[in-house]
């Protein structure tokens, strides 16, 4: 039995883990769940799945929800602070984070301290400190599994292969609503048609970052750290069919891809059963249903935000951080309606120009830098709604 911490249990990949844990409860119980905002659905996920301890980020919600689980005798807390520490528990034995964005950091790496397996569904942490979290992983003997299905893709094609020289990592992206759109229609994109994803059921945030193909870019540096890749050894490929998650191609030219439907209880399942594959009732893949799969370059001018991806990527130091600041900012006010769709690359690409540069960053450097790019960040968009 694996005692399982869901950091952000409410949003898509949470409702999954929680089902995937649901289907196998001789294997996997709920130790720990938390939320931000949404308070309601925390509260019957934790009456569903009794966990020890919940956490509700924001505190206006705190007695709504310690009122609500007094009678499942749930211990209940508030903050993020609370969030940062209750993955030092010791019952628990994987942490899944799925919480959005930078808020994640900090708790993967608290829990990376206290030994705690790691099934990583917030890209943003290595993203961001990738060079430090791998290195405390290291001294702390942890495993980092990696859930997003296109490095959970690379992470079982190289099994059996460690001592195999990989000559580059194929990422595939479905490339969004907007792969073959007219460039001159790009200024009327609206939140509503960029929420469209033509394969994926995600969140408002990673959705856009699909659109814009900025996820995509957050997992090429994320590779660079999971699998030790040189930038050079990570391409990145349009398969709009969603079915070959990723490659991998070693140094006598073969390749292996891992395919499946588009299903994201499948890689949360294998990070929480790893090094063991269970069965499940999950759609199957029937290879007549789809007799083409077909592959694409990425259109550079309509998805220049994978471009600045891999800037940040080669010159390292505290640019990733900068950029995934800044892109959170330009996405939520995209969604709010305050800037146009090309205005979220303008917006990253003047931060990254503008900002402090910092080589060897600390995690007191990260912080800082995160918070500075946000309020830059919000400047420019209040600067560039006036013009709109």
């Amino acid at each position: 039995m694996k005692n399982i911490a869901i950091l952000g249990s409410t949003g898509s990949i949470g409702q999954q883990a929680l089902e995937v844990i649901e289907n196998n409860p001789e294997r996997f119980s709920v130790e720990v769940l938390t939320a931000n905002n949404n308070f309601e659905l925390l509260i019957r996920q934790a009456k569903k799945f009794h966990p020890n301890v919940v956490v509700i980020g924001n505190a206006e919600k705190y007695n709504i929800v310690k009122e609500s689980l007094a009678v499942e005798g749930i211990k209940v807390y508030t903050g993020a602070e609370a969030i940062n520490q209750v993955v030092e528990m010791g019952s628990i034995d994987i942490v899944l984070t799925a919480m959005v964005g930078f808020s994640g950091l900090i708790p993967t790496i608290n829990a990376i301290k206290a030994g705690k397996q790691i099934a990583l569904a917030n890209k943003e942490t290595l993203v961001v400190a990738g060079e430090m979290v791998n290195r405390l992983a290291i001294e702390n003997k942890v495993d980092i599994l990696p859930v997003d299905s296109e490095h959970s893709a690379i992470f079982q094609c190289l099994a059996g292969e460690y001592m195999n020289p990989v000559e580059k990592v194929i990422l595939t992206c479905s490339g969004g609503p907007f792969h073959v759109m007219d460039k001159k229609l790009i200024d009327t994109i609206t939140p509503e048609q960029a929420l469209k994803h033509p394969c994926w059921e995600m969140g408002s945030k990673i959705t856009i970052d699909s659109a814009t193909l900025m996820n995509k870019g957050f997992e090429v540096i994320e590779a660079k750290w999971l699998f030790g890749l040189k930038p050079d050894q990570i391409e990145v490929v349009v398969h709009r069919q969603s079915i070959i998650h990723s490659m991998v191609q070693f140094c006598d030219g073969s390749i292996k891809a891992q395919l499946g439907l588009p299903d994201m209880r499948l890689p949360i399942q294998y990070a929480f059963s790893f090094p063991e594959r269970i069965g499940n009732s999950y759609p199957r893949l029937n290879f007549t249903d789809f007799p083409a799969l077909t592959f694409s370059a990425p259109e550079p001018k309509i998805f220049r935000n994978l471009a600045l991806a891999y800037e940040a990527l080669q010159k390292g130091g505290n640019l990733a951080c900068i950029l995934n600041a800044a892109n959170e900012i330009a996405v939520e006010a995209f969604l709010k309606k305050r800037i146009s769709f090309p205005n979220i690359w303008h917006l990253n690409e003047e931060l990254m120009e503008k900002s402090a540069f910092i080589q060897r960053p600390t995690l007191g450097d990260y912080i800082d830098t995160d918070f500075e790019a946000r309020a830059h960040a919000l400047e420019i968009v209040s600067a560039l709604e006036l013009k709109h």
